[in-house]
């Protein structure tokens, strides 16, 4: 059986309890505000790791992301081998006016050329103006902060891995070359000396 307006007393003691607090307030702009490590701010682009892909224009739900592109032939890297082609970025835009700040862009990107930077003093008094280009959201990556360490307890990533295991498989490599190299000389070197 419920109290009548319980729920209007549990409601009054929640405000009174807001009003007794103290405020706080921020002095924005003459301190910058302490924003939590997974601020979404604004999107950097790290042009060498975007293979023009299309993923995140997309995936994109508000089609803010704009990208050009042109094929470039790369001539073979062996005799005899065939020519490759390769996709060049020619435009890499995004318009803030439009985004959502979802992160699904960032999610889908298989290569990591987007990153969410935490700056978030981008105001423009022309709306044409928060259309960055690519040498904008380049910029953008010297505010993406470092990512945060691994947990020391945690599996090692199958990447890594992978490539301890094939560099340990060329180093044992290297050591057998070495050895034979060395036993063969060693058996050269007395035959030397007993033909002297």
């Amino acid at each position: 059986m419920s109290v009548p307006f319980s729920g209007l007393a549990k409601g009054l003691a929640v405000t009174l309890r807001t009003m007794t607090k103290k405020t706080v307030t921020e002095q924005y702009p003459d301190v910058q505000p302490d924003l939590p490590p997974r601020t979404r701010g604004v999107i950097g682009l790290f042009e060498e790791n975007c293979t023009v892909c299309m993923l995140c224009a997309r995936e994109c739900p508000d089609w803010c992301i704009y990208i050009d592109s042109h094929k470039e032939t790369v001539p073979a890297a062996t005799p005899g081998g065939r020519e490759r082609s390769r996709n060049v970025l020619d435009r890499f835009a995004i318009d803030f006016s439009l985004c959502m700040y979802c992160g699904i862009c960032i999610e889908v990107c298989p290569f990591d050329a987007l990153f969410w930077s935490p700056e978030f003093e981008y105001a423009e008094t022309d709306i044409r103006e928060l259309t960055h280009e690519r040498d904008k959201l380049r910029e953008w990556m010297w505010t993406v902060p470092a990512p945060p360490a691994l947990d020391p307890h945690a599996e090692e990533p199958k990447e890594i891995a992978a490539a301890r295991k094939s560099a340990d498989k060329l180093a044992a490599a290297q050591a057998a070359e070495q050895a034979e190299a060395a036993e063969q000389q060693a058996e050269q070197t007395p035959d030397q000396e007993g033909g002297q």
